[in-house]
């Protein structure tokens, strides 16, 4: 059987001011196009459908469109809803999908309620569990603890309590999930995985992470939130997002992940390009330097973040850079370096506190203010603080 696996759309957001909904367009598109050409079995969208709980007028048009594109696949297509999305909205009209063909999985209490697909080698079993945050899902799943490892145990074992009771025996697993996933137990190890600034933080008590090991037993495992494609292990992998959505994954190929499931053997994972609105690059120097000089001539087209190292902020850089190279869209000042007063490129309260976590604002505030960093009693209840304030956001959307 051969699924086409995506995530991490992120429909409605803008990168460094830049509108990406021509370009997440072109990719829903190219998603379409790419499942006709492959012959694929299924899709699966492993959350993070929009970028934001209340979505832009023009991401939901975006969203319809597509809803209506993919049910004229006539393949059936699988969505969990991401920590970006709000489930109780993605959720509303599931049963009318269903019977289009696109089965939205945004309550937990439907992860054990597999889309049962069949080809010559018997039935398949896909089962969707959309992000869970733990304090919030805890007794609902009857979890042992409110941690990201203890509820995803708790879906997983509903899981496995359905598939003991399949007919046939053996009938193949497939599990969609929004988390943060690494190699091994997760329980003590760094995490081994590629990590980008654009991803959302989802601590709980400083712990984001769980092992692998909890998806034993599935045949393959189609995760979203981390956006840099990557294998955790040889059943387990992220697609990631279709686009870039940080300077951090200027390195990445973005790609959906197209997987062809065999019994007895492990999924063969084939990652295919998507489309990109333009290459991301990240150059670094004085200011003089790469306005002049000749080598950054094919850098014209590109979406460029500038690092200078000139001493003191030079006047106008912005202006001047984007003369040379129009899009130019995130400009670093030296670092240590003399900002003058009348500077009209000194970056914006909001660049200032790009690619930095809740927690890492709040412990810089205490710093800045007396002087000293938070202790480590103090981090605890600052990283308690952070936690609470994650769920309340997430609880408006439940009352």
């Amino acid at each position: 059987m051969r699924f086409l696996h995506t995530s991490d759309w992120h429909l409605g957001r803008r990168f460094h001011g830049e509108d990406l909904i021509p370009a997440q367009r072109a990719f829903l598109d190219h998603l379409v196009t790419t499942a006709r050409t492959e012959a694929v079995d299924a899709i699966l969208v492993a959350g993070d459908i929009y970028d934001r709980a209340i979505p832009s007028l023009d991401a939901v048009r975006l969203f319809n469109r597509a809803l209506h594109q993919l049910a004229e696949l006539g393949v059936p297509i699988i969505m969990i809803s991401g920590n970006h999305d709000s489930a109780h909205r993605l959720g509303v009209g599931s049963g009318l999908f269903a019977r289009a063909g696109i089965h939205l999985r945004t309550d937990p209490d439907t992860c054990d309620v597999p889309v049962v697909l069949n080809d010559p080698d018997g039935p398949v079993a896909v089962y969707g569990i959309p992000y869970l945050e733990p304090s919030m899902v805890r007794t609902q799943l009857e979890a042992e603890a409110a941690s990201h490892r203890a509820v995803l145990t708790a879906a997983l074992h509903k899981i496995h309590a359905d598939l003991t009771n399949r007919r046939p025996a053996g009938t193949r697993s497939v599990v969609l999930a929004h988390a943060f996933v690494t190699s091994g137990t997760g329980q003590s190890e760094e995490p081994r995985v590629e990590e980008s600034a654009s991803e959302r933080d989802i601590s709980v008590g400083g712990v984001a992470h769980v092992g692998a090991d909890v998806f034993d037993g599935i045949d393959y495992v189609a995760l979203g939130h981390l956006h840099g494609p990557q294998k955790i292990t040889d059943r387990v992998y992220y697609s990631g997002s279709p686009l870039p959505y940080s300077f951090s994954e200027a390195a990445h190929t973005k790609s959906v992940t197209l997987v062809d499931l065999t019994p007895g053997t492990a999924p063969a994972v084939t990652p295919l390009p998507c489309p990109a609105p333009h290459r991301l690059e990240r150059i670094q120097g004085l200011l003089e330097d790469l306005l002049n000089d000749p080598t950054h001539e094919t850098l014209k087209d590109a979406w460029l973040e500038v690092t200078l190292t000139d001493p003191a902020l030079p006047f106008e850089a912005m202006a001047r850079l984007r003369r040379r190279f129009p899009h130019t869209l995130s400009l670093k000042p030296p670092q240590r370096a003399f900002i003058p007063a009348q500077a009209t490129d000194t970056p914006t309260y909001t660049e200032r506190l790009q690619d930095r976590t809740e927690l890492d604002i709040a412990c810089d505030f205490i710093t800045d203010l007396r002087g000293s960093a938070p202790t480590p009693d103090e981090h605890a209840l600052l990283q308690q603080a952070v936690d609470a304030a994650r769920v309340n956001e997430l609880q408006k959307e439940t009352v």
